[in-house]
């Protein structure tokens, strides 16, 4: 029998390990999930995810799949992030189905529910539609959830999505207008550190989709018309260009800060 007591001589610790394989197994990952994203064929439609970014110039270059700029795609850190929401949203989605929600997020035929318009080059899907549930709130209703880090997390719980993530804010008017869904949507936020849900009930913003919808025809059609929109900023130091925080929310750095300035509008 072992003797496993204290002074018996059994070393507690654990067998040699590579220092370098942490960094070995990660990269590969990495190196993944790069290769999988320059796979995807680019979106060439404005997407709702994006029409509340401040500039209609970054707004632009994305529906017209722009080359970013060197160095300027996304980190694997990023992707992770992403693939990190992805997997979020499902675990809420089941979660919010074994509490007794009639939680709708695809066609029979498998895919999301979601509007098209200007033949394709406006769109967005939702996340769901909670047709009936055990909580007292109007059915149907949009659910749009999100992952988030506890920083950002902690601010939504704080100030509301509205305030907090403005983005956010258009995406679910305009599922509300164009999906006629027009009661409170049913917004979760998903700590990714605690697995906390924040939840909060967000009324149908009529003005809000309406101008969201109108910049997305202005991007469209300036397009066709070969016209290049103006910028959100005066100088390529803005907060806006190299990303930051500022009173309308984070801006992540954008992602064609050469190819814009290098013009000369």
């Amino acid at each position: 029998m072992l003797d496993l007591n204290h002074g018996s001589g059994c070393q507690y610790q654990g067998p040699a390990r590579d220092p370098g394989i942490t960094m070995a197994v990660n990269n590969a990952i990495d190196a993944a999930l790069v290769a999988r994203n320059r796979s995807q064929a680019a979106r060439q439609y404005v997407s709702t995810s994006g029409i509340g970014r401040e500039c209609l110039r970054q707004i632009q270059y994305d529906y017209l799949a722009v080359p970013k700029d060197e160095g300027r795609d996304f980190e694997p850190s990023t992707l992770r992030i992403f693939e990190a929401g992805h997997r979020g949203e499902d675990v809420v989605a089941a979660w919010l189905r074994s509490a007794g929600f009639n939680l709708r997020t695809e066609r029979r035929d498998g895919r999301q529910f979601g509007f098209s318009l200007l033949n394709g080059r406006f769109k967005g899907h939702i996340d769901g539609c909670l047709v009936g549930g055990p909580v007292d709130m109007e059915y149907p209703a949009l659910w749009e959830n999100k992952a988030l880090g506890v920083s950002s997390w902690k601010d939504v719980v704080k100030r509301g999505v509205v305030l907090s993530k403005p983005v956010y804010a258009a995406q679910i008017a305009l599922y509300q207008a164009y999906m006629d869904l027009p009661a409170p949507a049913l917004f979760t936020a998903l700590n990714r550190d605690t697995w906390e849900i924040h939840c909060e009930l967000v009324p149908f913003d009529a003005a809000l989709a309406q101008t969201m919808s109108d910049r997305a025809f202005q991007v469209v059609l300036a397009s066709d018309a070969h016209e290049l929109l103006p910028r959100a900023a005066a100088e390529r130091t803005s907060v806006v260009c190299r990303g930051g925080k500022t009173a309308g929310g984070w801006h992540s750095p954008c992602a064609w800060q050469d190819h814009c300035w290098g013009t000369r509008r």
